[in-house]
């Protein structure tokens, strides 16, 4: 079981040598690949591979790490729109319901405002009709007799 094992690995193996050569050969044949090469800045590369590795490995985590700036900047620009958004639709949300407790909060005090006025003005109508009556009748009064009238106070303790 383990020559399976071991037969079975080996051809993996060899197959996944197989196709990293037929890629490294499709790369090589470009023709981008083959004029980069042949210009200066390939041949210094061919011959100082540590400098093409460090090159390699800049390149990659720049570009990982430019690639992840965009996405924060993307991110923080449609943050900031859907925060303005929401900013702004919190400010309405608050806005309108102030706007609602301060006129709620009128017309109850208009309501009472009305009710205090109602109330004054039956009670000022009513001593008014009192007071007019009374002296109607007492004005009446002394044009039947003819006569003046005199009230007197009953508090008052002179005698004539």
């Amino acid at each position: 079981m383990v020559k399976m094992e071991t037969s079975s690995t080996s051809k993996d193996l060899q197959e996944l040598q197989r196709k990293l050569v037929s890629l490294i050969n499709s790369i090589q044949s470009n023709s981008k690949v083959i004029a980069f090469m042949n210009s200066p800045v390939g041949q210094y590369l061919d011959k100082h591979p540590f400098v093409a590795l460090t090159l390699l490995v800049f390149i990659m985590v720049s570009s990982i790490l430019v690639g992840f700036f965009l996405l924060l900047v993307v991110l923080m620009s449609l943050a900031a729109c859907v925060g303005v958004i929401l900013v702004e639709g919190f400010v309405i949300s608050v806005g309108g319901l102030t706007l609602l407790c301060v006129l709620c909060g009128l017309g109850f005090v208009s309501l009472a405002i009305s009710g205090t006025l109602s109330v004054c003005y039956v009670v000022l109508s009513s001593l008014t009709n009192y007071w007019f009556s009374f002296s109607t009748l007492k004005h009446q009064q002394i044009l039947r007799n003819k006569c003046p009238v005199t009230i007197q106070n009953p508090n008052s303790t002179r005698h004539d």
